[in-house]
């Protein structure tokens, strides 16, 4: 068990979370992973090292790794106009778009001065069944009822968007000519050894006995127990804390040099230093600190699940906090919170 100074099975109970899991990174490997509770209440299911989890918005993380290994490729350029690559859809040009172009740079620190329509990038239905990107674009879908376009100056604002990561979505599967999961699939989860991950795009597809069940602050499962995303780029991933941890792994050892998936110690440090006009925003992830303590950070919310992602790149530590139960409020003020502030400590100290 964790040395902490909370009761995690105690706060699970207080909060009416049903499973979590906890990956702890220490000194450039994992440490330990703790699983409590159940994969879906009621149920004697329980939560161990290969129970999936919905990852919710930690998918922009994995999105910006793969953007990174394809600018090392030379496939993408972070400072390039995205419409000269864009074929299947083109961001509408408008005055805001006059004397700044839209780059990857800025669609990943949410930047792009593209803002996501209200009510939209909801979970599937599956009574309407699967949106594609064109139809999101051109705001045709329930799923996104406005199209998409440039709303402020690009760089003047920070403005999150999970639109701004189906535009990265598109980009990449023109620019391959293959489908977003496919490219994730051989660039990212082969290398990495992620044989847990996936993007499962409806409710029968995939889900089997490992996958975990969303449920509501009271503890009662989510309607559809498994909320899907149709969105991979932004909101798809499915993972385990395992798994994820890989993702963490795998920026410390490119930040050495060491990189399995091919990305260079140089586009790792544009990664995690600030961009634009917000100094708390990396390229897919947030920052907190400075120089070598330097945090980075991730947060997933959707229908049923919460999660965090932490990591001190250079100090070779990390978490990953992954639960079943979606609180009703931000994950610092829940039980995600309580359990990172508690380890919180572990993560500063300097690799051994």
């Amino acid at each position: 068990m964790f040395q902490t100074h909370i009761n995690i099975k105690e706060r699970m109970n207080h909060h009416n979370v049903i499973g979590l899991s906890i990956s702890l990174i220490s000194s450039g490997r994992i440490s330990r992973i703790e699983n409590y509770g159940l994969l879906e209440a009621g149920t004697s299911k329980k939560v161990d090292n290969n129970s999936i989890f919905s990852a919710c918005s930690i998918s922009k993380f994995l999105t910006a790794l793969l953007v990174l290994r394809l600018t090392e490729q030379g496939i993408l350029d972070l400072d390039e106009d995205v419409n000269k690559r864009l074929k299947s859809w083109k961001i509408p040009h408008n005055n805001l778009t006059g004397k700044k172009v839209i780059t990857l740079r800025n669609l990943l620190s949410h930047q792009s001065g593209v803002i996501d329509p209200e009510e939209s990038f909801m979970e599937l239905n599956p009574n309407i069944g699967i949106p594609s990107l064109a139809e999101i674009f051109v705001g045709t879908t329930p799923y996104c009822k406005a199209p998409i376009e440039v709303k402020y100056e690009p760089e003047s604002d920070f403005q999150y968007s999970d639109a701004g990561f189906c535009i990265l979505q598109q980009l990449i599967e023109d620019v391959t000519g293959k489908p977003f999961k496919k490219v994730v699939k051989e660039l990212i989860f082969l290398p990495l050894k992620m044989t847990k991950s996936t993007f499962p795009q409806n409710i029968s597809e995939e889900i089997d006995r490992d996958f975990s069940s969303g449920h509501n602050k009271e503890g009662k499962l989510s309607d559809g127990k498994y909320p899907i995303y149709p969105y991979p780029a932004a909101s798809g991933l499915w993972t385990t804390t395992s798994d994820l941890s890989q993702l963490i792994l795998e920026l410390m050892d490119a930040l050495n040099n060491k990189s399995k998936i091919g990305i260079s110690a140089n586009k790792v440090k544009e990664m995690i230093n600030s961009q634009g006009c917000k100094s708390w925003t990396g390229l897919g992830v947030f920052l907190d600190g400075s120089e070598k303590e330097i945090e980075i950070s991730s947060l997933g919310w959707g229908l049923g699940f919460q999660c965090m992602m932490a990591a001190y790149p250079h100090l070779g530590n990390g978490i990953i906090i992954m639960t079943n139960t979606d609180l009703g409020a931000h994950q610092l003020k829940g039980i995600i919170g309580e359990v990172y502030h508690s380890l919180k400590p572990l993560l500063t100290l300097p690799q051994l």
